[in-house]
């Protein structure tokens, strides 16, 4: 059955639906907040946003602060809990919807939980889901290109986004961490009346040494004459950038230098996010859910450099949202991948064949060719299948992105249980047992 707000959506205006939307999820979160009892009040809120980079880095925070003895939940879009009992977000959003919300926050509350690290969208920000808590401490990751099919405009995307450092009324962040290498971080620290910077070229919080491995990186991250040694588990030169905002979380909350690094290094990994999965190929494959043209070009920026053989990649695109990034992905893969699967990816009710010929046309501007290099396999499950029979040698690398952690797969026909990993295991047990370790 179709949900109150799709009826209403195609009865009235896009323009019009998309003025008065924010509003009902205002009345919705003051609703859940009385409801509650304005749970998050006694409990103290750090807010993580960004494009890219959200989820790690709110885990690293909620990961470090558990590791140092502060009883802290978090709210991901992975994963939510309190301390080290974490469990799998089922949702498929980012910051879940009021209700859900102002229920976990009490749940939080009764837990006798300090402070609670929550990853805040740019959807739950503009339409005030999130209403309610009030951010102490407000992280920016970087701001790009992303949800203009909501939003509209780049800068009604920062805009909401911004909300969250916004200084004014019972939400006023009081400490602000911004990354410095983004263009857009004056317009976030100038909204807070403290602040603090990082990055990896410019910013107050440095990294240098960097070491780049294929399961962690190491890093020293310098500010001042502090200096401190991190290692994190999550490989990739944009992970040394979240955990430059996880050290500059923990400084403002006074943690020591050995919490810190401790902290950072005590966090295993994040589903879905650069998972390496062995089942006793001689190849890597990874899955990750980089789905915007700057975490691809983050993520081949460290991941073509690294891979000695060939780069197979899977991905596509979802329906119903930026439409004008498929392109741009697409020639941003196919600049990078010596071989590209396209594929489907929360299709819903557009013509899948239409979103993957979209994509198809960037990497075919980057030299790609159909049936040689370039591929189209409608079903995601027979694409992944494909992809890891392209890998031949030890060196070689497939990676499958956009949907990491996530649970289900939205077709034509309704919602499907879905794991890019599960389907990437089992595909690869499959061609073990077929043919060996010489895949």
């Amino acid at each position: 059955m179709a949900s109150i707000r799709t009826i209403v959506k195609k009865l009235i205006p896009t323009h019009l639906f998309r003025a008065i939307e924010p509003y009902g999820h205002l009345v919705e979160a003051v609703i859940m907040n009385v409801r509650y009892g304005f749970p998050s009040r006694g409990m103290r809120v750090i807010g993580v946003t960004g494009t890219n980079g959200k989820t790690t880095t709110t885990l690293l925070i909620q990961k470090m602060m558990h590791e140092s003895g502060i009883k802290t939940a978090v709210l991901s879009t992975v994963a939510y809990g309190v301390g080290g009992d974490i469990q799998p977000q089922i949702e498929h959003i980012t910051t879940a919807q009021a209700g859900i919300l102002q229920r976990r926050l009490r749940d939080f509350k009764r837990a006798g939980v300090e402070w609670v690290v929550v990853e805040a969208s740019s959807h739950s920000l503009a339409q005030h889901r999130v209403w309610g808590l009030q951010f102490e401490i407000a992280v920016m990751t970087n701001i790009t290109h992303e949800h203009l099919d909501y939003h509209g405009t780049f800068e009604r995307y920062l805009f909401a986004k911004r909300r969250l450092f916004v200084t004014a009324g019972k939400y006023g962040s009081k400490f602000g961490v911004a990354n410095a290498d983004d263009p857009n971080y004056q317009r976030f620290i100038e909204a807070t009346p403290r602040s603090t910077t990082y990055g990896i070229k410019h910013g107050d919080l440095r990294a240098s040494k960097i070491r780049l491995a294929g399961d962690h990186s190491t890093f020293t991250a310098t500010i001042g004459e502090e200096h401190y040694d991190v290692r994190i588990n999550i490989p990739g030169d944009f992970n040394v950038s979240n955990s430059l905002a996880a050290v500059a979380v923990g400084r403002e909350l006074g943690l020591t230098k050995t919490q810190i690094q401790k902290g950072i290094a005590a966090l295993a990994g994040v589903e879905g996010r650069m998972t390496v999965i062995n089942e006793g190929q001689k190849f890597k494959a990874i899955v990750d859910f980089a789905g915007t043209p700057d975490a691809f070009e983050r993520l081949f920026h460290g991941l073509r450099p690294a891979t000695k053989g060939k780069l197979v990649v899977v991905f596509g695109s979802p329906a119903q949202r930026d439409m004008l990034k498929r392109p741009i992905q697409g020639e941003i893969a196919g600049r990078n991948a010596d071989a590209l699967v396209i594929t489907e990816e929360d299709d819903r009710d557009e013509d899948g064949n239409k979103i993957m010929s979209e994509i198809a046309a960037g990497a075919e501007k980057a030299g790609m060719k159909k049936d040689k290099n370039l591929f189209l396999v409608g079903n995601r499950e027979e694409a992944i299948g494909f992809a890891l029979t392209l890998a031949e040698h030890a060196n070689d690398v497939v990676i499958i992105l956009g949907k990491g952690h996530e649970k289900t797969i939205e077709r034509a026909d309704g919602v499907h249980p879905w794991s890019d990993i599960e389907v990437t295991k089992t595909a690869l047990q499959e061609l073990v047992k077929s043919k060996g370790k010489t895949h």
